[in-house]
């Protein structure tokens, strides 16, 4: 299969330009550099000291990206990591007959590529733009100096890696330990409760996949997954308006994955 990547530098001399006014590209609003971030804190790897901050600004090249463009491609040598600064990504596996599965969906703020650059292995997945997305991106081995010069990066690294184990254990829940599609769709709904909503019956959250990337998330079809919403609502598990969708049942849907 033949993969199209599509690089779009936007150099940060040419982004602060943008933002004296003129159209950003793709209607992103732009971030200038990591120290003038004005969400750094909320972030966990760029939530950084000064001094280290300084260093990944230093090392970082600023660039835009459209809706589909490819970052890097599962089995591609690593060139980097890419610090997401706007939009979503979308991190998938591929088997030899084409058939996708999306591993996660990568958030602003997060980094992406961590495992295979650390390690100097092939990228694992291929990453997607699921929208107009702002990257950062770091070559490796810059990436890997600012690590052994920054210990307090080096430890949010850590952290992240352990969200990647987290989240890769959520996906062989879906497909390993619920027996039915319904079952996978309502574990799939169930994980979006924050924990601090663990303990509500109805609870509100913000679907923004498709039904055709969620049924990549689990291993059904598109087709099950607009059946078993459609099945949700009618028995009111569920309600969703547009991309707010509204967890009537928190008990319900856990029946459905132990049933």
């Amino acid at each position: 299969m033949a993969y199209r990547i599509h690089v779009i530098p936007t150099t940060k001399r040419r982004i602060m330009r943008f933002t004296d006014g003129m159209k950003t590209p793709y209607g992103l609003e732009i971030i200038e550099s990591c120290l003038s971030c004005p969400i750094v804190k909320d972030r966990l790897f760029c939530n950084l000291p000064q001094r280290a901050l300084e260093g990944l600004d230093a090392i970082s090249s600023s660039s835009t990206y459209p809706k589909g463009a490819l970052l890097f491609v599962e089995g591609q040598e690593p060139r980097g990591v890419f610090v997401l600064c706007n939009g979503r990504v979308k991190l998938s596996a591929s088997s030899a007959d084409g058939k996708a599965l999306i591993l996660r969906i990568a958030e602003a703020g997060e980094l992406i590529g961590i495992p295979g650059t650390i390690a100097g292995q092939p990228y694992e997945v291929t990453a997607e733009a699921l929208e107009p997305i702002q990257a950062n991106f770091i070559p490796r081995k810059e990436f890997l100096h600012f690590l052994r010069a920054h210990g307090e990066a080096a430890l949010k690294v850590a952290e992240i890696l352990c969200q990647i184990y987290h989240a890769t254990y959520q996906e062989i829940k879906y497909l390993g330990l619920s027996g039915s599609a319904a079952g996978k769709l309502a574990q799939f709904l169930l994980d979006r409760i924050g924990s601090e909503e663990q303990k509500s019956e109805a609870v509100r959250v913000t679907l923004t996949l498709t039904h055709g990337e969620i049924a990549e998330m689990i291993g059904a079809s598109r087709e099950t997954v607009t059946r078993l919403f459609a099945s949700f609502k009618k028995k009111q598990l569920i309600e969703v308006h547009g991309s707010a969708l509204t967890i009537k049942s928190r008990t319900g849907l856990t029946k459905v994955v132990e049933a």
